[in-house]
């Protein structure tokens, strides 16, 4: 019977942290008044020893867990794929279309980003610069 590979990396980085903090409770006997002290110690020396000894059960770990959400979402289509299909009906780019169906990017300035002004200082459509409408 094969185990899980999830459960075989969860113990053993479990075993890399409990291990070294009954070391340092037994052997040490100033860890026993300062516990936090040698959960920090036991702490630091388990993600060491994960990460020389245990890169093979992380990685088949992680290849389940990707295995099970790639068969979990493999038949729905992705929010991308929906959105790609449906485009704009009349071919237009909608990114660039305003919500009255102006486009967007046609805002009276110049190439320079001057606005357009008539020689008594009103825009194109004869306002004298106000953002607000009538």
């Amino acid at each position: 019977m094969k185990l899980p590979p999830l459960l075989v990396y969860s113990v053993l980085r479990l075993l890399a942290f409990l291990v070294p903090l009954g070391i340092l409770w037994f052997f040490f006997p100033i860890f026993r008044e300062f516990w936090w002290l040698a959960a920090l110690f036991a702490a630091l020396i388990g993600i060491s020893i994960s990460l020389l000894f245990l890169r093979n059960p992380l990685s088949d770990a992680s290849r389940a867990i990707y295995a099970k959400r790639a068969e979990k979402t493999g038949s729905a289509p992705s929010d991308e794929d929906i959105e790609d299909a449906a485009g704009p009906a009349d071919g237009t780019d909608a990114r660039n279309t305003g919500a009255d169906g102006t486009d967007a990017r046609d805002t009276g300035a110049d190439s320079t980003g001057a606005r357009d002004t008539g020689a008594d200082g009103t825009g194109a459509n004869g306002d004298a610069g106000s953002r607000h409408a009538a």
